[in-house]
C-alpha cells in the first residue's frame, strides 16, 4: 500500500478521479470533494480533512486514527464499519446529519459547534465525550453509554435515562425536558 505522508491537497474533486488507495499520515485535505466515494481499507493517521464533502463516503475497515473534521459536510457517513482500533477522531463545525456511530467505542471525543441532527448512536460507548452547542435534535440514544460526557451547552436532546448509561453525565437546566421525554410530564 502506498504511503503518504506530510502531503496538503487542496480543492480536489475525488468524486471525478478517486483518491488513491494508500496510508495518509499527518496529511491535509482542504475544500476536498469526497461525496460517495469509497475509501474503504484506506488508512487515515494523524490527519485533517477541513472544508471537506464526506457524504455518503463508505469507510468499511478504514482506520481512522487521530483525525480533525473542521467544517466538513459528513451526511450519513456509517463511522461502525470503521476499523475499530483505534478509532478517534474529532469534529468542529460539521454536518453529521444522518450519520450512524452504531456499536462504536469512542470514549472523550470532542464534537464542537456541530449539526448532530438523526444521528444514531445505539450501543455507542460515548464516556466523556464533549459535545459542546451541537444540535443533536431526533438523535438516538439507545443503549448508549454517556457517563461523564459533558452536553451541558447542547440542544434538542431526548435521552431515555432507564435504557441509556448516563452516570454523572453533565447537562443544562434548560435541557431537563430532553431526559424526561419519556415520562410526558410538563416541566414550566
Amino acid at each position: 500500500m502506498q504511503l503518504y505522508q506530510d502531503q496538503e491537497f487542496q480543492n480536489i474533486d475525488y468524486t471525478i478521479e478517486g483518491l488513491p488507495k494508500g496510508e495518509y499520515e499527518n496529511c491535509t485535505f482542504i475544500n476536498c470533494n469526497f461525496s460517495n466515494t469509497n475509501l474503504s481499507n484506506f488508512t487515515f493517521i494523524d490527519s485533517i480533512f477541513e472544508n471537506a464533502n464526506l457524504s455518503l463516503v463508505k469507510i468499511s475497515n478504514t482506520i481512522i486514527r487521530d483525525i480533525k473534521f473542521k467544517g466538513c459536510k459528513m451526511i450519513g457517513m456509517q463511522f461502525g464499519d470503521a476499523n475499530a482500533f483505534g478509532l478517534s477522531f474529532s469534529f468542529e463545525d460539521c454536518i453529521l446529519t444522518n450519520a450512524s456511530f452504531y456499536k462504536t467505542k469512542i470514549k472523550k471525543t470532542i464534537f464542537v459547534n456541530s449539526k448532530l441532527n438523526e444521528v444514531d448512536f445505539t450501543e455507542t460507548d460515548l464516556t466523556e465525550c464533549v459535545f459542546n452547542n451541537c444540535d443533536l435534535s431526533a438523535a438516538i440514544f439507545s443503549f448508549t453509554n454517556i457517563e461523564r460526557a459533558n452536553l451541558s451547552s447542547s440542544f434538542n436532546y431526548s435521552i431515555d435515562i432507564e435504557t441509556n448509561k448516563i452516570k454523572k453525565s453533565k447537562h443544562s437546566v434548560h435541557q431537563l425536558a430532553g431526559l424526561l421525554d419519556k415520562f410526558q410530564i410538563i416541566i414550566e
